[in-house]
């Protein structure tokens, strides 16, 4: 299964780059994307309007989810233990980093940050 980061929903909402939007298409038309609460949550802070809100609440709807359960606990220890922070990977960052080591997902992101620390401790 693959954790999209919101850097990436972002591209694939605004329809920026169709590659990537028909790809994204493809994995959750096969049930190959999982869904983080705080990646959705962080989607509807941005929103402008009820019509983007009530988008990706479809897609929330829609998507499995990640157990979540103690992943918060989890999210502070990794930071602690992979010096997240000094990295310049936040608390939100090191939650979806502990969902894809906890569950054994694979990552797509373009936050480089996010993408450097998870490949330091995938490849680790």
């Amino acid at each position: 299964m693959l954790l999209v980061d919101t850097s990436v929903w972002i591209d694939f909402l605004r329809q920026s780059d169709r590659q990537l939007s028909h790809k994204l298409e493809i994995l959750i038309e096969n049930n190959e994307v999982i869904a983080l609460s705080c990646v959705f949550g962080e989607l509807l802070q941005g929103i402008k309007n009820e019509s983007e809100e009530k988008l990706i609440l479809e897609f929330w709807a829609h998507l499995p989810k990640v157990d979540e359960i103690g992943l918060f606990i989890e999210a502070g220890k990794n930071s602690s233990k992979y010096k997240l922070i000094n990295k310049g990977v936040g608390l939100i960052d090191s939650y979806i980093l502990s969902a894809v080591l906890k569950h054994n997902l694979s990552l797509w992101t373009f936050d480089r940050k996010l993408n450097e620390a998870y490949e330091a401790i995938v490849l680790s």
